[in-house]
Protein backbone atom coordinates (compact mmCIF):
# COMPACT_ATOMS: atom_id res chain seq x y z
CA UNK A 1 0.00 0.00 0.00
CA UNK A 2 1.01 3.53 -0.60
CA UNK A 3 -0.20 5.99 1.33
CA UNK A 4 0.09 9.66 0.72
CA UNK A 5 2.19 11.53 3.46
CA UNK A 6 0.73 13.15 5.86
CA UNK A 7 3.36 14.11 8.35
CA UNK A 8 5.93 16.82 8.10
CA UNK A 9 9.31 16.65 8.99
CA UNK A 10 8.89 18.26 12.83
CA UNK A 11 5.99 16.09 13.45
CA UNK A 12 8.06 12.89 12.45
CA UNK A 13 10.77 13.85 14.40
CA UNK A 14 8.58 14.48 17.11
CA UNK A 15 6.82 11.16 17.44
CA UNK A 16 10.42 9.51 17.62
CA UNK A 17 11.13 11.43 20.39
CA UNK A 18 8.20 10.67 21.94
CA UNK A 19 8.21 7.00 20.73
CA UNK A 20 11.75 6.74 22.44
CA UNK A 21 10.26 7.99 25.97
CA UNK A 22 7.31 5.83 26.30
CA UNK A 23 9.68 3.13 25.51
CA UNK A 24 12.16 3.66 28.38
CA UNK A 25 8.86 4.83 30.44
CA UNK A 26 7.39 1.77 29.50
CA UNK A 27 10.16 -0.50 30.42
CA UNK A 28 11.00 1.49 33.77
CA UNK A 29 7.52 0.56 35.26
CA UNK A 30 6.56 -2.51 33.53
CA UNK A 31 3.43 -4.55 34.34
CA UNK A 32 -0.12 -3.45 32.35
CA UNK A 33 0.70 0.06 32.47
CA UNK A 34 4.25 -0.38 30.95
CA UNK A 35 3.07 -2.84 28.07
CA UNK A 36 0.33 0.32 26.75
CA UNK A 37 3.49 2.63 26.36
CA UNK A 38 5.60 0.34 24.63
CA UNK A 39 2.72 -0.45 22.07
CA UNK A 40 1.87 3.29 22.22
CA UNK A 41 5.35 4.53 21.32
CA UNK A 42 5.49 1.35 18.51
CA UNK A 43 2.18 3.00 16.60
CA UNK A 44 4.48 6.48 16.98
CA UNK A 45 7.67 5.10 15.86
CA UNK A 46 5.83 3.40 12.85
CA UNK A 47 3.76 6.27 11.92
CA UNK A 48 6.78 8.35 12.49
CA UNK A 49 8.70 6.15 9.92
CA UNK A 50 6.27 5.91 7.16
CA UNK A 51 5.00 9.03 7.31
CA UNK A 52 1.34 8.68 7.40
CA UNK A 53 -1.18 8.79 10.40
CA UNK A 54 -4.59 6.97 10.27
CA UNK A 55 -5.92 9.14 12.82
CA UNK A 56 -4.53 12.49 10.64
CA UNK A 57 -6.43 10.52 7.29
CA UNK A 58 -9.41 9.86 9.51
CA UNK A 59 -9.99 13.54 10.82
CA UNK A 60 -8.82 14.72 7.58
CA UNK A 61 -5.87 16.60 8.74
CA UNK A 62 -2.10 16.92 7.80
CA UNK A 63 1.08 18.90 9.05
CA UNK A 64 2.41 18.60 5.49
CA UNK A 65 3.56 22.34 4.15
CA UNK A 66 1.14 23.42 1.27
CA UNK A 67 2.83 23.59 -2.00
Amino acid sequence: MNFPKNEATWDRIVRFVLAVVLFVVGLGIGGIVGLIAILAGAVLAITGAVGFCPLYRALGMSTMPKE
